[in-house]
């Protein structure tokens, strides 16, 4: 059996699903783990039994023998250098979403892996939900007919939209609403976007991060038909990291109703109250099982490498997506629709935009 050292950089949440799923793989040779908290870095070292564990992503990038890299760092303005220097040392790399910050990174990270002959993938897992993969079988086979209209409503628990607003100052769209935009755009292969509107609304986020508490977009494709993506993150504190998602899908022939909201697995406790298990968009280790999307997200993607099979994720559809919840986020602030590709005059606007909220958030 073929098998590769492979590396964590960023073992928080994430990066500790995905280094816990290695551990257990029969493909992997060795792991490594990187995490620049200490205490978080031994916590991991005790559940995964790593071959090294480090503190600096450098003795990753500087070892020979580690040929495939997951990051999963935070804060997101992370994954860019890092990526970077990865794939500059021939690595194969996923990527946690965003695939970056600015649209020029994002362009560099794709010629890197062009260049130096690499798999370069972005982690947008609920392509491994099989809800979501179902969805797209009957999309594909013709039993929908021609798709007219997707619409999507994703809302997380105050406590986790805290957590993750906390750390960056990002909107719903680029930190919620992308996963639902990258799977939409993959069930509609080969059609693409051409113009979005957005709009949200303040609340429970504003003095978080100064962010919306939700956000309603639309994206009108190049084929006429009408995507409709809502995002938030300000349901009532609840079981944590609880996420609920609810997909409508028409066509000319058919509909395809899709309920993720979790209300299937309902555990109440005197001690604890309420609880939905397995609620959480990227999954958890139930035992000998993986509820979720990240593990298999991850073996695959490992898979991908070791057959020198096609990743599930382009980096170049990762970038369109990127292009859209940014069009999103202009449409928000100035009211307006914005055509993609973005114009000269839309990118300037955009990045007057990024700038202010920069200086806004100190």
């Amino acid at each position: 059996m073929k098998q590769v050292e492979v590396a964590v950089i960023g073992t928080g949440w994430c990066g500790g699903i995905r280094a816990e799923t290695l551990a257990r793989s029969a493909l992997v040779d060795k792991l490594h783990i990187c995490e620049i908290k200490p205490e978080r870095l031994e916590e991991v070292r005790v559940l995964t039994n790593p071959a090294t564990a480090t503190t600096d992503y450098q003795d990753i990038v500087a070892n020979p023998d580690i040929s495939v890299v997951y990051i999963s760092t935070t804060p997101e303005q992370t994954h860019y250098p890092i990526a970077r220097d990865c794939l500059k040392a021939g690595k194969h790399v996923l990527l946690e979403k965003p695939i970056a910050m600015e649209f020029g990174e994002a362009d560099h990270l794709i010629k890197l892996s062009q260049d130096n002959n690499v798999k370069f993938t972005i982690g947008y897992s609920q392509r491994f939900n099989t809800k979501i993969a179902y969805a797209k079988k009957k999309v594909t086979d013709g039993t929908l007919g021609r798709v007219v209209n997707v619409m999507v409503s994703r809302h997380l628990s105050r406590s986790l939209g805290k957590k993750i607003a906390s750390r960056t100052r990002l909107s719903p769209a680029v930190m919620e609403s992308t996963h639902d935009l990258d799977f939409v755009f993959w069930l509609m292969e080969p059609a693409k976007p051409v113009r979005v509107y957005s709009q949200g609304s303040y609340g429970y986020m504003k003095d978080v991060n100064g962010s919306y508490d939700t956000m309603w977009t639309t994206v009108t494709m190049d084929n006429g038909m009408l995507v409709v993506v809502g995002g938030g993150w300000n349901l009532p504190p609840s079981y944590p990291n609880f996420c609920a998602t609810w997909i409508e899908i028409t066509g000319t022939e058919g509909a395809l109703f899709l309920d993720d909201t979790h209300r299937d697995k309902w555990l109440n406790t005197v001690s604890e109250g309420t609880q939905y298990p397995m609620s959480t968009m990227p999954g958890e280790q139930v035992d000998h099982v993986f509820a979720g999307q990240m593990g298999p997200e991850t073996l695959h993607f490992l898979e991908s490498v070791l057959l020198d099979r096609p990743v599930m994720v382009a980096p170049e559809h990762a970038r369109m997506v990127m292009e859209t919840y940014r069009a999103a986020d202009l449409s928000a602030e100035t009211g307006e629709p914005i055509d993609l590709p973005l114009s000269n005059s839309s990118l300037a606007r955009l990045a007057d935009m990024i700038e202010a909220d920069k200086k806004a958030g100190g």
